[in-house]
Order: structure tokens, then sequence, then C-alpha cells
């Protein structure tokens, strides 16, 4: 995908957020529409004109309750994995204006069908149908969204959902595997409990990039990303291999310092990754440069290119986790 630094001027007006995702249920949240514009020659950037409701919504908003459980989610056996399909998709991911403005791309996005797609879900052992979740939603660098196995019993221990698409792999083009995570988010968020401080979006390897632009640049719809052996930022970043990683994408300017204050990323990496370098460069010259409040690096001695052992995962969970009222199952 290549980044379109200047643009004809051009707006559109989108509809309103679903919710505001990080904070507590049971308290109403206003749904302003947002106005988007685009406005050429600032600084070889594009300004938005405004997201002027954005501040409101993360500053005073509480989260909206979730609609109560429905078919076919909420009828799901826990820890059986199991196929499910969506006919549904909000603005965020829908609009092609909006899914290319977020990251100003160049590009105009393929066409796309979510009622053609299919994910797979996992809802935690033992949930007893009505207590409140988190949701992990993965995106691999394969066709099939795969996780090693003992990782299940992390994601139980914290309370959290599993859902991930199939073909959104790395030949898939990065709008599609964009527009599936966001769905997946949308779609599980209503028809189960999920507590909208703990919706995390996380990926492997090309997969993990993908993830990491979402924690920004839709990062009103996830609260924290972990980030697996792979992450792009919005500028050039030096890194300690000596190579200047360049920018992916240009995220909108009035959503960041809210997604700076409010959001956590985990960036894991490892001794022996080969993206280390550009990993260790994102985070340094990238997140804490740029003045993001809550980022890490979790780095695993004599770990290769691969999904990180268990352990490390619920290192990164309890991370990304930190000062949510949910305490993670026994």
């Amino acid at each position: 995908m290549r980044v379109r630094r200047q643009e004809e001027g051009q707006s559109y007006t989108a509809s309103s957020v679903p919710d505001a995702f990080f904070f507590e249920r049971n308290r109403a949240l206003p749904e302003p529409p947002l106005a988007f514009g685009r406005e050429c020659g600032f600084a070889d950037r594009v300004k938005p004109v405004s997201w002027i409701f954005f501040s409101l919504l993360f500053a005073t908003a509480r989260g909206q309750e979730a609609p109560a459980p429905g078919p076919p989610l909420a009828t799901i056996k826990p820890g059986i994995r199991t196929t499910v399909r969506f006919t549904d998709s909000p603005p965020q991911s829908s609009d092609p204006v909006q899914v290319r403005y977020r990251l100003m791309a160049a590009e105009e996005p393929p066409a796309y069908d979510v009622s053609k797609e299919s994910f797979e879900i996992l809802l935690p052992v033992g949930w007893d149908g009505k207590s409140g979740l988190g949701l992990f939603i993965w995106i691999h660098s394969g066709d099939s969204p795969q996780i090693p196995k003992e990782w299940e019993k992390i994601l139980t221990k914290h309370q959290l959902v599993f859902i991930g698409a199939n073909r959104s792999g790395n030949p898939r083009n990065v709008f599609d595997r964009i527009r599936l995570a966001v769905d997946a988010n949308h779609n599980v968020r209503q028809q189960l409990p999920i507590d909208g401080r703990r919706v995390y979006v996380s990926g492997f390897s090309g997969g993990s990039r993908v993830a990491s632009m979402l924690g920004v640049a839709w990062g009103e719809m996830f609260s924290g990303a972990i980030c697996c052996m792979g992450v792009n930022f919005y500028t050039d970043v030096a890194a300690p291999d000596g190579k200047v990683y360049g920018l992916s994408y240009l995220p909108d300017e009035d959503l960041l310092p809210l997604v700076k204050k409010s959001c956590r990323f985990a960036l894991v990496t490892g001794e022996k990754d080969f993206n280390r370098a550009n990993t260790l460069g994102a985070f340094e010259n990238g997140f804490e440069k740029e003045g993001f409040a809550h980022t890490r690096v979790f780095e695993i001695p004599g770990h290769g290119h691969n999904p990180p052992p268990a352990d490390w995962l619920d290192q990164a969970l309890s991370f990304v986790d930190e000062g949510k009222s949910t305490s993670p199952a026994p």
C-alpha cells in the first residue's frame, strides 16, 4: 500500500461511531456524526477538518450497554473452535472513503463484502453465558487464523473471546485485512457482553504489522494492540541495525492525541527475530518519540521469528489489561 501525503480537497460525513470502545459499560453514550474533511498543502500531510467529537467520546463517555447475546454467537459452546459468518459491516469498514483516508492511502480499497467471509471464534472455557468478556482479534500471516494450542488457556485465564478471519493472511490486501478485523470487532460486540475497555487486536509477522496500524488509525475501536514480531509506524524510524524503516500510513491527526493517551501497545519480539531491529526502532524512535504513554517491548531471549510462548503472551495481556477492573480467571 502506498501513502498519499497530499490530497485534493474532499470531504464526507460518516455515520456515527457505534460506541466508545474503551470504557465501562452501563452508561449512556452520545453518538454524534463524524465529519471528515481534507485540505491540501499542509506540510505535505492532509489535515482533517474535524473529528471534533472524538475528544468528547474519550473524555466523557463510559460506554454503552452491550446488546443481549443472540444467535449465532451465544449458542456456541465455550472451548470449541467454531466457524461463523456475519452480514453487517459498520461505516469504519464498509465506507471505502473512510477506510482509505484513515490511512491516507494512495490506492482505492477494492470491493468488499463481509457476508462472503468466514471467521473462527473460540469462547473461554467455563464461560457462564452472562459474565463480561474481553475480545482478542487475531490477524495471522497465513490464510488460517491459527494460534498455538497453549495460548487457549491464557485467553481463558484473561476471559478473552478469540476471533480471527479466514483468508486474512499476507497474500490478502491490507484494506481487507483491516476491514475483517473491524467487522469481527463490531459483530462480536453486537452479540456478546464485551467490555469495551478490553478489546485488543493482535497478529503475527505481517498480520502484526496490520494490527499495529489498526491500533492507531482505528484507535477508537481498539483499546490495545499486541504486535508479535512485526510493527509498522506512521513516521520514518531509525533502527539499531542502521536502517531507516519508512512510514507505512498516516493516521488522523485529531485522533492521535487520544490514542497516545489511552491505548496500550505491547511490542513482542525475540532475540533472534529478523524483525527485532525494526521493532526496537519503532518503539524508541516511533512510539516513545511520538509520546505514546503506554508502550512496552517484550524481548524473548533466544526466540526467533515465531509466535511467542504462552507465558510471554500472558505477560503482554497483563500489560494491556493494566488499569482495567476485570481480574484474570484463576
